[in-house]
């Protein structure tokens, strides 16, 4: 393993239903909208990958409000909702997941390459890495972001750009994920792939990952260490 890329929305941070969600729902308000995704609703809405994608869908579904269309509506809505969630993370309000910390410095140790692969809007992604400190962020080598490809998970163009820009084979990566469509996406780029499941992707089809936990786990509970991360490396190298 040379490098050890993660996902961002519930592997970083389990920012989905108290994060994302919330702050969708402040920007409807704010706009004054009739609109209001309650728990379950954006789980269903989750199946669409990227946030102006997912509220045009339900646009598309719900009806457009009175003289807006994608083009005039999606644009400052989702300006703003990146803002409410960026000031979400800054407050504290929404902590690293357990064994996060612990796993990148091992990685840094060992010098393992980091990485971020997601398609939160880069602001978002901005403020999750400031939670682990300006030394730490320092060491994460890529941060591919928001609308950094045109094609979004799940499909693997973010993933086949990050082994571009690392010089490296998909084979010499290990990639975290939490969800299906990211699964997908990071073994159509030829990566192995550990699942650590969040609040909305336990219940995710996760065949062909390499393994599944529901978190990495800080001590006296570690579920996943680098040397576990390694040996998967080393399985799909084999």
């Amino acid at each position: 393993m040379k490098a050890l890329i993660f996902d961002c929305d519930g592997v970083l941070v389990d920012t989905e239903r108290d994060g994302h969600r919330v702050a969708f729902n402040r920007a409807f308000e704010a706009l004054r909208l009739d609109a209001e995704w309650d728990v379950d609703l954006y789980g269903e809405l989750l199946k669409i990958a990227g946030g102006k994608e997912r509220m045009t869908h339900y646009f598309n579904e719900a009806g457009w409000p009175e003289g807006q269309t994608a083009a005039t509506l999606i644009p400052d809505l989702h300006k703003r909702k990146t803002a409410i969630f960026t000031d979400l993370i800054a407050k504290g309000s929404l902590p690293l997941r357990p064994g996060v910390s612990r796993i990148v410095d091992e990685a840094h140790a060992a010098g393992i390459r980091l990485g971020v692969c997601t398609t939160s809007d880069p602001k978002a992604i901005d403020g999750v890495l400031d939670l682990f400190g300006a030394k730490r962020k320092a060491w994460f080598e890529i941060v591919l972001a928001g609308d950094v490809v045109k094609k979004k998970k799940p499909d693997p163009e973010i993933y086949n750009l990050a082994k571009q820009r690392l010089g490296l084979k998909g084979s010499e990566c290990v990639v975290i994920e939490d969800s299906r469509n990211g699964l997908l996406a990071s073994l159509g780029a030829g990566m192995p792939t550990l699942i650590t499941t969040s609040t909305y992707t336990q219940d995710e089809d996760f065949e062909g990952a390499a393994k599944v936990v529901p978190e990495l786990g800080d001590p006296p509970k570690v579920l996943v260490t680098l040397k576990d991360l390694q040996a998967i490396s080393a399985r799909r190298a084999a």
